[in-house]
Protein backbone atom coordinates (compact mmCIF):
# COMPACT_ATOMS: atom_id res chain seq x y z
CA UNK A 1 0.00 0.00 0.00
CA UNK A 2 1.67 3.22 -1.03
CA UNK A 3 1.19 6.34 1.36
CA UNK A 4 -0.84 9.23 -0.26
CA UNK A 5 1.99 11.21 -0.39
CA UNK A 6 4.41 10.07 -2.10
CA UNK A 7 7.51 11.94 -4.51
CA UNK A 8 10.43 10.16 -7.40
CA UNK A 9 13.73 10.15 -6.03
CA UNK A 10 17.14 8.69 -7.66
CA UNK A 11 19.32 6.03 -6.13
CA UNK A 12 22.98 5.91 -5.96
CA UNK A 13 25.54 3.76 -4.61
CA UNK A 14 27.41 4.99 -1.90
CA UNK A 15 30.26 3.03 -1.76
CA UNK A 16 28.99 -1.08 -1.75
CA UNK A 17 25.37 -0.26 -0.52
CA UNK A 18 22.59 1.32 -2.53
CA UNK A 19 21.35 4.63 -0.85
CA UNK A 20 18.58 6.98 -1.56
CA UNK A 21 18.31 10.54 0.24
CA UNK A 22 14.89 10.80 2.00
CA UNK A 23 13.30 14.12 0.62
CA UNK A 24 12.77 16.87 3.98
CA UNK A 25 9.06 16.18 4.10
CA UNK A 26 9.68 12.55 4.92
CA UNK A 27 12.47 12.75 7.57
CA UNK A 28 11.58 10.63 10.74
CA UNK A 29 12.77 11.49 13.99
CA UNK A 30 15.53 10.09 15.75
CA UNK A 31 18.98 8.91 14.53
CA UNK A 32 17.99 4.86 14.09
CA UNK A 33 15.32 3.32 11.50
CA UNK A 34 14.40 -0.17 10.95
CA UNK A 35 14.00 -1.04 6.91
CA UNK A 36 12.53 -4.52 5.94
CA UNK A 37 11.09 -5.70 2.86
CA UNK A 38 7.88 -6.80 1.85
CA UNK A 39 7.71 -8.69 -2.10
CA UNK A 40 8.68 -5.45 -3.92
CA UNK A 41 8.51 -3.12 -1.08
CA UNK A 42 11.38 -1.57 0.90
CA UNK A 43 9.58 -0.46 4.39
CA UNK A 44 11.63 2.07 6.71
CA UNK A 45 10.66 2.79 10.29
CA UNK A 46 11.44 5.04 13.09
CA UNK A 47 13.16 3.08 15.83
CA UNK A 48 10.33 3.97 18.75
CA UNK A 49 11.94 5.21 22.35
CA UNK A 50 11.05 2.44 24.69
CA UNK A 51 9.80 5.10 27.28
CA UNK A 52 8.15 6.96 25.09
CA UNK A 53 4.81 7.45 27.45
CA UNK A 54 7.19 8.75 30.60
CA UNK A 55 8.66 10.64 28.40
CA UNK A 56 4.88 12.30 27.44
CA UNK A 57 4.30 12.31 31.26
CA UNK A 58 7.70 14.50 32.39
CA UNK A 59 5.77 17.36 29.42
CA UNK A 60 2.51 17.84 31.84
CA UNK A 61 1.84 20.11 34.15
CA UNK A 62 1.88 18.93 37.97
CA UNK A 63 -2.04 19.04 38.68
CA UNK A 64 -2.73 21.31 41.57
CA UNK A 65 -6.20 19.86 43.07
CA UNK A 66 -6.66 16.94 45.61
CA UNK A 67 -7.27 13.97 44.86
CA UNK A 68 -10.44 12.81 46.58
CA UNK A 69 -10.33 9.82 49.30
CA UNK A 70 -11.99 6.60 47.79
CA UNK A 71 -14.71 5.27 50.84
CA UNK A 72 -16.21 2.92 48.86
CA UNK A 73 -14.81 -0.63 49.67
CA UNK A 74 -13.28 -3.33 47.16
CA UNK A 75 -15.92 -5.71 45.40
CA UNK A 76 -15.46 -8.60 47.33
CA UNK A 77 -14.29 -11.76 44.87
CA UNK A 78 -17.00 -14.06 43.65
CA UNK A 79 -16.09 -18.22 43.07
CA UNK A 80 -17.35 -18.77 39.64
CA UNK A 81 -18.20 -22.76 39.32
Amino acid sequence: MLAKRQRHVRLFRNGRNQALRIPREFELEGDEAIIRKDGPYLIVEPVMKKNIMLECLRTLEPIDEEIPEIYDAPVPNEEIL
